[in-house]
């Protein structure tokens, strides 16, 4: 079951109590202050693990609390530190406080770690407060509470392409066709009902990583369809495969098809239509008169978008479509590499 939303509660451990002890010594006064410190509570803290795919374990268990810290004993003995609780989630989290929606952190690496609750500080014992003009303190601190808030977890996929388009367009089959992930496909909407990550690889070593954006359709981004749910996982994508039926059996026009799903994205976010677009027209197998298929083209590149038609079933065009992909990857990768040299100049 793919889950990518969870709140949970955290809470970190309390620090331990100072002691209140003292030393059976002669000529020292009261014996002497012999209470140790408490030791810190243990903090509660995220860890990306690339082995997790959804937080479906938070589905299950809402409650984290950290153990607290020992107390002081006698004998000037201080109380040990408490473990930290580490939770593990999927690389791609991104951390939310749950009251005020700040974002506390985006985990986007493996191994990468934020405390979202820090352990509370033990408390001093009366050893602690001796001094020359108080020889014998007959107090110590309790510990501090350790924090506890709700945090809400989002997973937000972390892919190279996002593949966007109509139920049906065949964007299951292209992932399925590009890379080896086996989603489910059938002729009816919404066969994809969670995002299905795909590695597309070439002869020469390289790969990107595909992500199949399930059930948009118009009205999406307020709710409509499945969409909404997952539009999310657009926005770490480099840059986006749009795919449409241009078929003779279609249910709407190429262009129509193309602007109501942008209309979608913008409605949800409107920097994910500043993300470079490459048009897949599907189903070309599909088509009696063939020069349909250059008046499509013609109409797509007057806008300023790469068009590449394909047919998903004959494996007509997956060729010259992968070698496109990997074309304008490359480039992004080119543009992003001369960005942060000549940042990296000007500092």
């Amino acid at each position: 079951m793919f889950v990518d939303k969870a709140k949970i509660y955290v809470k970190a451990g309390d620090g331990g109590r100072g002691c209140v002890a003292w030393r059976r010594e002669k000529f020292v006064p009261m014996g002497g202050p012999a209470g140790g410190n408490g030791g810190k509570g243990g903090d509660v803290i995220l860890k990306a693990d690339s082995r997790l795919q959804t937080l479906y374990d938070f589905k299950h268990k809402v409650h984290f609390k950290a153990d607290r810290g020992q107390h002081g004993s006698g004998s000037n003995k201080h109380g040990r530190n408490a473990e930290d609780l580490i939770i593990k989630v999927p690389v791609g989290t991104v951390v939310k406080d749950a009251q005020t929606g700040e974002i506390i952190a985006d985990l986007t690496k493996e191994g990468q770690e934020v405390v979202v609750a820090k352990g509370g500080k033990g408390g001093k014992g009366n050893a602690a407060f001796k001094t020359s003009t108080n020889q014998a303190p007959d107090y110590a601190e309790e510990g501090e509470k350790g924090e506890e808030k709700w945090i809400e977890l989002e997973l937000k996929l972390i892919a190279d392409v996002g593949i966007i388009g109509f139920p049906n367009a065949g964007k299951s089959t292209l992932i399925s066709v590009l890379s080896n992930a086996r989603p489910k496909i059938a002729d009816y909407p919404f066969t994809t009902l969670s995002p299905v990550l795909g590695v597309v690889n070439l002869d020469y070593g390289k790969s990107l990583v595909l992500a199949d954006i399930p059930g948009l359709i118009e009205g999406a981004s307020e709710g409509h369809g499945l969409g909404h749910e997952f539009l999310r996982h657009i926005e770490r994508t480099k840059f986006l495969i749009h795919v449409i039926d241009i078929s003779d059996f279609a249910d709407k026009e190429p262009l129509e098809a193309f602007h109501a799903i942008n209309n979608e994205l913008k409605n949800y976010n409107p920097k994910l239509l500043e993300k470079p677009q490459i048009v897949i027209g599907n189903k070309i197998d599909l088509i009696e008169d063939k020069t349909k298929i250059d008046n499509i083209k013609k109409e797509f590149e007057k806008l300023g978008y790469e068009f590449v038609p394909v047919s998903l079933v004959t494996k007509e065009g997956v060729n010259k479509l992968k070698s496109k992909l990997f074309e304008i990857y490359e480039k992004l990768n080119k543009n992003a590499e001369n960005y942060n040299t000549a940042n990296s100049k000007r500092s």
